[in-house]
């Protein structure tokens, strides 16, 4: 294998590895507001807790865009082969995830008839997040690949497991979307958000451990991966750091300090994200089909490399010029629409 051959799907790895990770911290906290916005007191807090996100949701979507076109340019083979087999969760996530895009922007326009419109972007936000646990848990649990293509059926994605992942990540969602309120309201909403992220954290952390000990039992290939020979003794940091980092953010959110609790809520996902790559590591169709195996030929990848390194830079600015020019906290009755 030559040396470009073997480093241009580590690259492309890494960047798919990026857009996933920003999109789970950043479109994570939209959603778990969405997942807590019928437990608002008044039609005034709903609006305020709409107006806490009006400005990044959309935005916040582009990088499944970015994640989802990478690994069709860069793993043809691993997109080929995923999609079949997650197939309907991943159709009702977009589907869901159009479903709130549209309530979001008619619950303004409709007042004073908005109540449905409240349902369905509550309902839009629910079924997206535990479809992308469900998707999450089928591709944890491996996928049946014969011949280079999906040989399973079309339900192998429904498991104990994958609903288990779906829930995990319903709580994980909704940590991120009380920090973030703590952070950026005030009052009433935000006192009761810091209770949300209490409870939120605990029922992570019940879900991060019931998973971490689950995938073991589920996968010989993970259980050496963590469990036999000298993979202990360089691997050992990633639980002790999820240790602490859970009880820095339990600190955050009983002092109701939003920011120490959403950084906090932020660093557990990205352990779990490490977590997850180290077990699957060098699979991406897990357990089949590795990262070199699913690679589009050396020229392609280049040429799809270069677009995307021209459009990163472009995504991170515009992102982080929105997140600049609304810092701060967001008053009851002002928002952006």
């Amino acid at each position: 294998m030559g040396e470009i051959a073997y480093w241009l799907p580590l690259v492309w790895a890494a960047l798919i590895g990026i857009a996933i990770v920003m999109y789970v911290l950043l479109d994570g906290f939209d959603l778990g507001i969405g997942l807590l916005f019928l437990s608002g007191a008044s039609e005034e807090e709903r609006d305020h807790m709409m107006n806490a996100i009006a400005p990044y949701w959309d935005g916040n979507e582009t990088w499944l865009v970015l994640g989802g076109a990478g690994l069709l340019v860069a793993f043809p083979l691993a997109y080929g082969t995923i999609l079949p087999a997650l197939y309907i969760p991943i159709v009702v996530m977009l589907l869901a995830l159009v479903f709130r895009g549209v309530a979001f922007e008619f619950r303004f326009v409709s007042k004073p008839h908005h109540h449905w419109w409240d349902r369905a972007f509550a309902l839009g936000s629910t079924v997206a997040t535990f479809a992308q646990g469900v998707v999450l848990g089928g591709f944890m649990q491996g996928i049946t690949i014969q011949n280079r293509e999906f040989a399973g059926g079309t339900f192998d994605w429904l498991t104990p497991f994958s609903l288990l992942c779906g829930a995990g990540l319903m709580a994980g969602y909704i940590l991120l979307g009380s920090a973030w309120l703590m952070m950026k309201t005030d009052a009433d909403l935000a006192r009761r958000s810091q209770r949300h992220a209490e409870w939120a954290l605990y029922a992570t952390l019940f879900f991060v451990a019931a998973v971490s000990l689950w995938t073991p039992l589920m996968s010989g290939h993970i259980a050496e991966r963590w469990f036999r020979g000298e993979h202990i003794v360089w691997l050992w940091p990633v639980p002790f750091l999820t240790a602490v980092t859970a009880l820095v953010t339990y600190h955050g959110a009983r002092k109701g300090s939003g920011l120490q609790t959403f950084l906090g809520g932020m660093a557990l996902f990205l352990l779990c994200f490490l977590g997850l790559g180290i077990s699957v590591f060098p699979y991406l169709v897990f357990p089949s089909i590795t990262l070199w195996q699913a690679a589009a030929v050396p020229e392609s990848q280049i040429f799809s490399l270069i677009g995307a390194l021209l459009f990163l830079p472009l995504v991170l600015g515009y992102t982080a010029f929105v997140y600049w020019t609304f810092r701060g906290k967001v008053t009851e009755g002002e928002g952006y629409h």
